[in-house]
């Protein structure tokens, strides 16, 4: 290969990384963005359906009405409120992942729920025992990696800044989903 030759390909593949003659680069970010997509969309659905239990009693779920009698059993008042609350998010974030649609909302959402799930409901059980923290956790990593690395490609929000991930919409969500879980957290101690 010539000086030349060589020069023009090094210059092609630092301008334009996905047209390499091997097709490596190419396998690479399609691995990625449908890893991508398979954690969005498990994550995405588990959130999805735990909402989907509260709200409308899917999966032998308890429903709106007893969603909120167990939320006015843990402090939460008024209990409809808090239900309705809960489990928009739960049902929105779920949604917003699994599309890859305004993915660092979606990931707050989620972060905030499952905050708050850990501070009230498991946390006192510790991890790895019966009704313990470490699921929920697991999810609220989940939600904010997904934050911090982006959909992928393979999403609505394709073509969007925060597509790519970044510190920005990762620090977003996690002040989103934290700050918001412990609004909610003030308002039950004071309410």
């Amino acid at each position: 290969m010539s000086t030349a030759s060589a020069a023009t390909f090094d210059t092609t593949t630092a301008a334009t990384p996905t047209t390499t003659r091997t097709g490596a680069i190419e396998g690479d970010a399609l691995a990625r963005d449908g890893a991508l997509l398979a954690a969005r969309l498990t994550v995405g659905f588990l959130i999805f359906g735990h909402g989907a239990q509260h709200l409308f009693g899917w999966w032998g779920g308890p429903g709106f009405n007893g969603l909120a009698a167990g939320l006015t059993h843990l402090g939460y008042s008024p209990g409809r409120f808090f239900a309705a609350l809960l489990g928009a998010s739960e049902v929105t974030g779920g949604v917003l992942l699994m599309l890859g649609l305004l993915t660092p909302l979606g990931a707050a959402a989620v972060i905030g729920v499952l905050t708050n799930a850990i501070v009230t409901v498991h946390w006192s059980h510790g991890p790895f025992a019966a009704n313990g923290y470490e699921f929920p956790l697991l999810l609220a990593v989940a939600a904010a990696t997904l934050a911090f690395v982006g959909p992928g490609q393979l999403s609505l929000d394709r073509g969007w800044r925060w597509s790519h991930g970044g510190a920005l919409p990762g620090l977003v969500s996690l002040a989103l989903g934290i700050g918001g879980a412990l609004i909610v957290l003030a308002v039950k101690a004071v309410g």
